[in-house]
Parts: structure tokens; C-alpha cells; sequence
């Protein structure tokens, strides 16, 4: 297992995992069922396009703003929106070839594609929306990161610091996680750990039985 700065002791953390897999296959399957199916069609829709046209363009942009209910009254939203399409094409064009790069961990392709995305207004800190741009350019390698996810792992005890670095260090938590669910895993993609994690951190959510 690569270490990072997050990452707990080998033992320790093999520990863990049983537990934090004891809550995510429910909350995954409670996801499932509460969610309604057409929920994430926004989501899909943009990752089907981009994985023909290379790039996400401002309107991407903004129909993940809406699928994640962020706020679009923000400075970063108008000076995004005052740049031409093709420059924001052009920047995200390469962070979708840098987290679709096979020759890099995922860890390693998510911080590369992070950076990238940083040049864009709104885009320097923060990990919600560039989360979702990036997994919308490689779902089955990256994954979702909000406030439910960090509430969830904070839960769970899962240590995820705000310090720079965190969405690659995120990722790397996560096949952190797949590496050590052993047969809990099988068939489980960094997208579905985040989507239980977001069910474990939704706002008192009900007891479980």
C-alpha cells in the first residue's frame, strides 16, 4: 500500500477497513434505493460526452453546478463564464488526458488532473466541483469528493486533511479501501465508495437495523 501523509498504519488501517466495509455495503444499497435513477442522468449525459469530445466546455461546467446544487452567485462563476470556451477547453482538455492516463496511479493521475483544473477561476481551492468535472472525464477511475464524503470519512475514522494535495490523496484513500476489502470489493469502483460515503454523511440519517 502507498503511504501518504493520511494514511494510517498497515495493521491498523487493515483493522479499519472491516469496519468502515461493514457500513459502506448497506449505505451503498441504501443509496440505490433512495436515490431516484434518473438523479445522475446530468452526470452521465456529461461524462458520455466528454469521453467523445476530449474536453468539458462552460456549459459542462454549469450543468455540474446544478447536479452537485452548488452556488452559481459567486465571483469565480462570472469570470469563468467571461473566458472564452475554448480556453476553458483547452485547460480541460488536458487534466481529462492527465486522470485518463494509465501509466500514472490514480492517486498520482488525480493530483496531476487537479493541478490542471486550478488554473481555472474558481478552480485553485476547493475539491467539490473539480471532483466532479474529473469523474465525469474518467468514472470508472476517479470519484466524487463533498462535504457529505468528508463528514463520512471523518465518521468513519478515515483521516482526509484540507491541506494542499487533498483530492489525490483522496483517491489514493479510496484504493486504499479497494485493496483492502478483500471480497467486499469485488465488482466496487472509487465511484461507489464515494456515493456510500455521501449516503453515510447525509444529515441525520436514519439507525440502521
Amino acid at each position: 500500500m502507498k503511504k501518504t501523509t493520511d494514511t494510517p498504519a498497515g495493521e491498523e488501517f487493515a483493522a479499519l477497513c472491516g469496519r468502515v466495509w461493514g457500513v459502506l455495503i448497506p449505505a451503498r444499497a441504501g443509496y440505490l434505493a433512495a436515490v431516484p435513477p434518473h438523479y445522475d442522468e446530468v452526470f452521465h449525459d456529461i461524462a458520455q460526452r466528454t469521453e467523445h469530445t476530449g474536453s468539458l466546455g462552460k456549459t459542462d461546467i454549469a450543468a455540474l453546478v446544478v447536479w452537485k446544487r452548488l452556488s452559481a452567485q459567486t465571483r469565480w462563476a462570472s469570470a469563468l463564464m467571461s473566458l472564452p470556451d475554448t480556453h476553458v477547453r483547452a485547460v480541460t482538455e488536458r487534466a481529462v488526458t492527465a486522470v485518463r492516463d494509465t501509466t500514472l496511479t490514480r492517486s498520482e493521475a488525480a493530483r496531476t488532473a487537479r493541478g490542471i483544473i486550478a488554473e481555472l477561476p474558481g478552480f485553485h481551492t476547493g475539491d467539490v466541483l473539480a471532483s466532479a468535472i474529473l469523474t465525469a472525464a474518467a468514472p470508472q477511475r476517479m470519484a466524487v469528493y463533498d462535504r457529505r464524503v468528508q463528514h463520512a470519512l471523518d465518521t468513519l475514522g478515515l483521516t482526509l486533511t484540507p491541506t494542499p494535495g487533498r483530492y489525490g490523496r483522496y483517491l489514493q484513500l479510496l484504493d486504499d479501501l479497494l485493496q483492502h476489502g478483500a471480497a467486499h470489493a469485488d465488482g466496487w469502483s472509487p465511484r461507489d465508495i464515494d456515493t456510500a460515503l455521501y449516503w453515510t454523511g447525509r444529515p441525520n440519517p436514519a439507525p440502521s437495523h
